[in-house]
């Protein structure tokens, strides 16, 4: 799995934060995508990485810039009644 972070600017409210979501999920087959405008972040989970240049064009489409991509390998963190 693979965690990518954006930092876009234009969002400015929960309906940005739709637009982009929708948009991600449309061009993309990723296993999660969440956006904070308050944060002007947007976080996709995937089960590979994807292109970079193809997701920038996806979400500028919309009207939003991307600022910076990173992607780093994501680790599902485990539940534990044990763990000390």
């Amino acid at each position: 799995m693979v965690k990518i972070t954006l930092d876009i600017d234009g969002m400015a409210c929960g309906m940005c934060e739709a637009h982009i979501n929708d948009a991600v999920r449309k061009a993309f087959a990723v296993k999660k995508v969440s956006s904070s405008y308050t944060k002007k972040k947007t976080e996709i989970l995937a089960e590979s990485p994807l292109d970079s240049e193809k997701l920038k064009a996806v979400i500028e489409s919309t009207g939003y810039t991307v600022r910076s991509i990173h992607s780093e390998p994501y680790v599902k963190k485990g539940f534990s009644l044990f763990r000390k």
